[in-house]
């Protein structure tokens, strides 16, 4: 592990995980934790991770990834959903004891799949994991524009799944072959019941008021099938949530989870 602080103050640093690829983060805030692991969704890496990351530093340490396959992370192929659980771990690990975790969209599909493998990690939040056969569907037609080395009109279909223009995301090309990654850890969309039963771990899910309906729908079966889940919707917020709105659900959702463990 290697650790550099930046002129914006957070700290960069880089594990190694299991079979040897190069996964980077960013730790922000310097408090006594228990930390937060923020895994991204779709295109998402770090960086994007900042505003959120950034909120919750003030209460909270917290350590963004770029998954395998972004910004500054390594790649070894062949990609396997077991890789991707094992760079969380890894990560996980570097954050420190009793890590809790929280994913957006694909990256609350990869969480819950971390923790129902059997990583160890303190509560689990997620924000619209798109478990449902409109985004594999959409996912499945990504995954295939890449096999055709057409990466860009992956990009478009897969952007157009939340109506979010591509000039939202300046440099998607870069990570669009991640897409088929995002499309192995959904397969067909269908919701993994006997998988996140096993999942024990205190368990938030979110969504927005404003996005789409099959997202909601989601959002509440996955409720249901965790045994230990609580859901909260936000009004008025889309799959694109504005960080200033929904930290402070986050925040207080583990504070409350730190209460209930302290006091147990």
């Amino acid at each position: 592990m290697d650790e550099v602080k930046t002129t914006l103050g957070r700290v960069g640093g880089r594990v190694t995980s299991r079979d040897g690829t190069t996964i980077a983060y960013e730790r922000h805030g310097d408090g006594a934790g228990p930390p937060l692991v923020v895994v991204s969704g779709a295109l998402g890496t770090a960086a994007s991770e900042r505003p959120l990351a950034k909120l919750l530093a003030r209460r909270f340490p917290v350590v963004a990834y770029d998954r395998r396959g972004r910004g500054g992370s390594g790649d070894t192929g062949p990609y396997a959903v077991e890789r991707e659980i094992e760079d969380l771990a890894a990560v996980t690990a570097e954050a420190g004891s009793g890590a809790a975790l929280y994913g957006a969209g694909t990256g609350g599909a990869l969480a819950l799949a971390a923790v129902a493998a059997g990583l160890s990690a303190g509560p689990v939040s997620v924000y619209e994991p798109p478990y449902s056969a409109e985004a594999a569907a959409r996912h499945g037609r990504a995954a295939e524009l890449l096999g055709r080395g057409q990466p860009g009109a992956a990009l478009d279909v897969f952007l157009a799944e939340w109506g979010v223009p591509a000039e939202a995301w300046p440099g998607g090309d870069a990570s669009a072959s991640t897409l088929a990654y995002d499309h192995a850890l959904l397969g067909d969309g269908t919701l993994p019941e006997r998988r996140l039963a096993g999942v024990h771990a205190r368990v938030l899910v979110v969504d927005g008021g404003a996005s789409p309906a099959w997202a909601r729908r989601a959002a509440r079966a996955l409720t249901a099938v965790l045994p230990r889940a609580r859901h909260r919707t936000l009004t008025g917020q889309t799959h694109e949530v504005a960080p200033h709105v929904l930290a402070p659900v986050l925040a207080d959702f583990l504070a409350e989870e730190r209460e209930t463990s302290e006091a147990a």
